[in-house]
């Protein structure tokens, strides 16, 4: 053992803690970093969705053991107390991130009972709202009131109301609290917020935003309206509230993911025209207008897939000149437009219609078609009795003479087949002209009688012959 002191003359090993065997050495237990990883994930928290006003910010609660689905009613735990909610969704698992600790619970699915207390309570809300308005006239108070909520169980009464500035109210609560016998808490909000407890119609004509859907308040600044090319004019870009609109944030995304595929306004541009300077751009089309060099009085249209940008935004003296004796670009080829017409276009509906009998060649002959025929076929045998030697075919025309017709065509037409004609001894031979008339007067009557009915006096004479 004495050769370790020696170190001149014999190395020793080094030894450390790490290489000397044991025989006795524990089992290693299984660490952190060895639990398999689905342990390692933090496990999802089954919430429900609770608004305390119908269109309100939604809060998580704890469903425990009760199964509640969406549109139901729930009293809940807050810090103020028992309070009546509306659950806007039902059951469901988010990550622990998104839950703000503490998790309160929800403590039941409201009741008949519960709901009767509650609209009770509801009923007393205006009464308390004009006591309360007539005691800040009578202390003179520098503010406005908005709004007054009882909670669920009455205990407590919370009124809302905006001012510029502070307000001392503390007289005011004490009388009120004499009025009431009950907790009385004053609760000063700003102008959007009282623009949603009230709600109304925008300059879009639909109800607010903020009242309908809009959980929280969005941050609106006056560069998003210079972003989006609006009018800087604040009646036109401001609210009910007097506020920025909260509409602005909604495209604003939009309009910035647009901005870098769109060249800035006076940049230099190459077209197939030739050079140019944007002077406008609109970002939705992502198209711009640019104002030709070679004709400064010219200013056309182009898609920003159709020019090249050659210096963006306006030039500076320190930059270095660009040479703009440049080719222009290729026009691109315009791909064909689909065929359309409408039903005025006599020009493009007339060679359809002259394609149309060509077309009805290959359909099948209708029922109408058939009976056509069967005349037209009727229409033939007529003729070829008519053509047939030793008729006599003047028979008709003999008939309609005697009767003082005048006699039609022998060809009966194809759609009506020709009525057999009757015989001359059945017809009334005697003319209305010898029969006896009466004075000058009737015979007007008689004329205007015929002419009207449209009818013929038989014999082919009209009324004058007689005379």
């Amino acid at each position: 053992m004495n050769n370790t002191h020696d170190t001149t003359e014999q190395k020793t090993p080094v030894v450390t803690f790490s290489n000397i065997p044991l025989d006795d050495e524990p089992a290693v237990p299984v660490g952190y970093d060895q639990l398999p990883p689905e342990a390692l994930e933090p496990q999802d928290i089954t919430v429900v969705d609770v608004q305390f006003k119908k269109g309100g910010k939604v809060y998580y609660f704890d469903p425990g053991e009760l199964e509640i689905e969406a549109g139901q009613e729930v009293i809940i735990d807050t810090a103020r107390g028992a309070e009546y909610g509306y659950c806007a969704g039902g059951n469901h698992t988010v990550s622990p991130d998104k839950v703000v600790p503490p998790l309160r619970s929800v403590i039941r699915i409201a009741t008949d009972h519960d709901k009767k207390t509650r609209l009770e309570f509801k009923d007393k809300e205006p009464a308390a709202f004009e006591t309360c308005q007539q005691k800040i006239l009578d202390h003179k108070l520098d503010m406005k009131l908005v709004s007054a909520e009882y909670s669920f169980d009455g205990s407590k009464i919370l009124f809302y109301f905006t001012a510029d500035g502070r307000v001392d109210f503390r007289d005011l609560v004490k009388d009120l609290a004499g009025v009431f016998r009950t907790r009385i808490e004053l609760r000063q909000i700003g102008v959007r917020d009282e623009a949603k407890m009230l709600g109304g119609l925008g300059i879009c004509g639909r109800p607010f935003c903020c009242k309908q859907f809009l959980d929280d308040f969005q941050p609106v600044s006056i560069k998003m309206a210079k972003t989006q090319n609006l009018s800087l004019n604040p009646t036109k870009i401001s609210g009910t509230c007097g506020r920025l609109m909260c509409c602005l944030k909604y495209e604003q995304d939009a309009y910035e993911s647009l901005i870098k595929t769109s060249p800035k306004t006076d940049s230099l541009v190459n077209t197939y025209d030739g050079v140019g300077t944007v002077t406008e751009s609109n970002l939705l089309k992502q198209t711009v207008k640019v104002r030709l060099e070679n004709d400064p009085s010219t200013i056309k249209c182009y898609q920003n897939c159709e020019i090249c940008v050659l210096r963006s935004g306006k030039g500076k003296k320190t930059d270095t000149p660009i040479d703009t004796n440049i080719p222009p670009l290729p026009k691109p080829e315009k791909k064909p437009e689909p065929e359309r017409f409408s039903m005025f276009d006599e020009s493009t509906l007339s060679n359809y219609s002259a394609e149309a009998p060509e077309a009805e060649k290959d359909k099948p002959r209708t029922d109408s078609r058939k009976r056509g025929a069967s005349r037209s076929g009727e229409s033939r045998t007529e003729k070829s009795r008519e053509a047939q030697p030793g008729r006599d075919n003047t028979r008709s025309h003999r008939s309609r003479s005697q009767s003082g017709k005048k006699p039609r065509n022998s060809e009966p037409k194809a759609a009506q087949p020709q009525k057999a004609e009757p015989k001359p001894e059945t017809q009334t031979a005697a003319p209305k002209d010898n029969a006896p008339k009466k004075e000058g007067g009737n015979k007007s009557r008689s004329r205007r009688r015929y002419y009207r009915g449209g009818k013929k006096p038989s014999g082919g004479q009209t009324p004058n012959q007689g005379n």
